[in-house]
This record gives C-alpha cells, sequence and structure tokens, in this order.
C-alpha cells in the first residue's frame, strides 16, 4: 500500500470496505495539516492566475444558486476574436467575502498532487475517480441541503468545515432515476466539524449541509466516486448477450400469443443463465477495471518510437488494468480496452510498470531483455496510450 493509500484510504479503517463503504458515513480525525502539501492556496492562486477557466468547470455558488459570471469576471477578446472570461480579482474576493463558495471541478487534471490522490484511489476503490475542490470563507452555505448521485471522499486542507448529516430518505438515488428522494429530516442525524487532516467518507444519496462556520476560511478536496450498480450491470449484459441469436432478433411484436410468449422464455432462459453465474459481478468488475478512462498525457518530443536510452522513464496512464498469464505463460495485458500479449520474459517489466515510475535501465534489470527489445514494448503501449515517457537526451 502506498503513502497515499495509508493516508486516505486505510485513514478509514481496515474495515472500511467492508463494514462501511456504500452503507453508511465515516469520519477520520487525522494528524493537522497532513495534506497540506497536496495542494495548497499558492496552487490555487496559480491555477485561477494562469488557466482560462469557464462555468460551470469554475464557478462560484452561494444559497444553492450559481453566481452569474459577469460578478466576478469580464469577457476578454483576443487578437483571433476569441471571448474568454477573465477574473477580475477584486470583484472574486468582494463575492467571496459576501459569502460565495468557489469551486473547481475535476481540480485533479490540474494539479499532479491531486491527481496522485485520485488515481491512487481509484486503484485502491476500482472506481473511477473525479476531485473537485471548494473554498469558503463564510457560514453561508453554497448549495444549501443537497444529495449527491454518488460517494464521495471528502478531505480537509487548510481551515474548518461544519458538516450536518441527514440521511438518506431514498436508497441508492440515481443521476437518471424514476422518482425523487423524499426531503431531508429537519434534525441532523450527525453534526461535526472537519479540520486540516482530517478525512470523510459519505455515500451516495445523503443528504447533506456544509459551510465554513467556525470563523475561518476552508479549503477541502470532494473526490467523486463512481459507482457501479445493477442497472450498469444489465446495460453491459445486454451488449455482450449480442452473442445470442434470441437477443438481436427482432421482436414478434405482430406474432400470435403463443409466439410472444415462447420468444420471451427464450429470452429469460438465455438471461436466467448468465444471472445464476456466480462470477458474473466479478467479470463485469474486470470489464470495468479494463475498460477505465485513461488520464491523458503527452509524451513528447517523443513523436515516433521510444529510443532504447537506459534514461528513458515510463509509467501506467491506467490505476485498474488486468495483469495475468495464460497457460504458456505469455503476460496478458488488459488496459484501455485493449489486450496485449507479450512473451513469458517480458512479465518482470510489465509488473514493475504497473508499480509506478521506472527507467528503461530499471525495467529490464535481471532480465534477457535488450534495451532495443524494451524501447519497443514501450512503444506498442504508448501508441496505445497505456503509458507515458519522458526522458533527456532523445
Amino acid at each position: 500500500m502506498t503513502a497515499l493509500h495509508s493516508a486516505v484510504v486505510a485513514r478509514l479503517g481496515e474495515d472500511f470496505l467492508t463494514e462501511a463503504f456504500g452503507r453508511t458515513y465515516r469520519v477520520s480525525h487525522g494528524v493537522p495539516y497532513s495534506f497540506a502539501h497536496v495542494f495548497t492556496w499558492h496552487d490555487l492562486n496559480d491555477i485561477l492566475s494562469r488557466h482560462r477557466l469557464e462555468a460551470p468547470r469554475f464557478r462560484l455558488a452561494a444559497g444553492g444558486t450559481t453566481i452569474p459570471q459577469d460578478a466576478y469576471a469580464a469577457p476578454t477578446a483576443t487578437r483571433r476574436n476569441t471571448v474568454w472570461q477573465r477574473l477580475h480579482p477584486n470583484s472574486l474576493s468582494e463575492q467571496l467575502r459576501q459569502g460565495a463558495t468557489l469551486v473547481i471541478d475535476a481540480v485533479d487534471e490540474l494539479h499532479s498532487g491531486v491527481q496522485l490522490i485520485a488515481s491512487q484511489l481509484e486503484e485502491a476503490l476500482r472506481a473511477q475517480v473525479q476531485v473537485n475542490l471548494y473554498a469558503s470563507w463564510t457560514s453561508k452555505e453554497g448549495f444549501g441541503t443537497h444529495w449527491d448521485d454518488h460517494d464521495v471522499v471528502v478531505v480537509q486542507l487548510d481551515g474548518s468545515k461544519r458538516w450536518k448529516l441527514y440521511g438518506p430518505t431514498r436508497t441508492a438515488p440515481m443521476h437518471r432515476d424514476v422518482a425523487e428522494p423524499e426531503p431531508p429530516p429537519e434534525t441532523p442525524v450527525a453534526e461535526f466539524v472537519l479540520t486540516p487532516g482530517d478525512v470523510l467518507y459519505l455515500p451516495r444519496g445523503w443528504w447533506h449541509s456544509v459551510s465554513a462556520s467556525e470563523g475561518e476560511r476552508s479549503m477541502h478536496l470532494t473526490c467523486g466516486i463512481s459507482s457501479m450498480t445493477g442497472a450498469d450491470l444489465l446495460i453491459w449484459l445486454s451488449e455482450t448477450l449480442r452473442t445470442n441469436e434470441c437477443v438481436r432478433a427482432d421482436l414478434p411484436r405482430f406474432g400470435t400469443t403463443e409466439e410472444k410468449q415462447a420468444f420471451t422464455d427464450e429470452l429469460r432462459a438465455v438471461v436466467l443463465k448468465e444471472l445464476e453465474n456466480g462470477k458474473l459481478i466479478d467479470r463485469y468488475a474486470r470489464h470495468r477495471d479494463a475498460t477505465e478512462r485513461v488520464r491523458f498525457q503527452t509524451s513528447l518530443p517523443h513523436i515516433a518510437d521510444v529510443p532504447a536510452n537506459p534514461n528513458v522513464l515510463a509509467w501506467m496512464l491506467t490505476t485498474r488494468h488486468v495483469l495475468s498469464s495464460d497457460e504458456s505463460g505469455n503476460a496478458i495485458l488488459t488496459a484501455n480496452g485493449e489486450t496485449f500479449t507479450f512473451a513469458p520474459p517480458v512479465r518482470p517489466l510489465l509488473d514493475r510498470l504497473t508499480d509506478g515510475p521506472h527507467s528503461l535501465a530499471d525495467l529490464i534489470r535481471g532480465t534477457d531483455l535488450t534495451p532495443t527489445q524494451a524501447a519497443s514494448i514501450l512503444t506498442t503501449l504508448m501508441k496505445a496510450n497505456v503509458i507515458a515517457v519522458e526522458g533527456e537526451n532523445w
């Protein structure tokens, strides 16, 4: 387990996955400012100063509504007549003083430290993660009492934040659902303050409200965790069953009652055969792992093959890839929706690749692979957007 695994996932307890995940909230009060290095106010200022962040990715919210951009930004035209919203620092600060909450969606795509937290959460929880940043200065709630359609892990970076939890009023509500949850009760089931270094896990559907009500600024990360639901499983199953003629066949809309019944009986038998397989969920989970969204990264200045340079660094862009061996000992890597088969001597190289950045020299250490052979393997994986490489003296 990596250091950040210990700081985020393991912080929630050894029984977190079996007792709390997907079931109930959990709070861990940790070492003060143990996450202070991950993302700082300097990092926030740097991102706001150097990136053209448009709504809704960057936004201010107050009282459950989004504040119009013209309250803190002004349209600016470039020489090529491209219009973008330039932040006005004083107007932005004024909105924050009045109680607005500052939000940046997918901050893990803008900051390497936050991306590392996201990647290691993905590896530990075997789920896609997006991290949003929230900063506020007053007791005014940015979003009111609300629920999310995904689980979250909250990491308090600086200051303090008061949380009120009201519990769920609908079991496992979804983004595309058939009904809305009932309103939350008036009295919270839990109320607490997160301070720097604290971690909170909250399942989807739990009503909650958040405010910086302790008289000081607050900045935290919310790591949104995608769920794998029964609906997702059925959609995937319908796609995999298209190998069966019955699934591909037209519905007998104009047939007799007997013909329609015979069709549904055959379809039921096909589906039940899969549902009775105790390994169906594991199969679907492996499919999700193998087809996860890759965190995009270029390998410039390299635009052709990876050179056989011992100083070249390489690392995996996927966190939920599947690495195994077949009966002949060949190494099988499934990642980014593709499957790669390599000869048995390549397995040590792949094992090291999945363990973080390594130089080409380190990747072939103790193996019979030559630098040229290793470079060829890395080229194959890089062109499939499975790994990224960088290095000097190209």
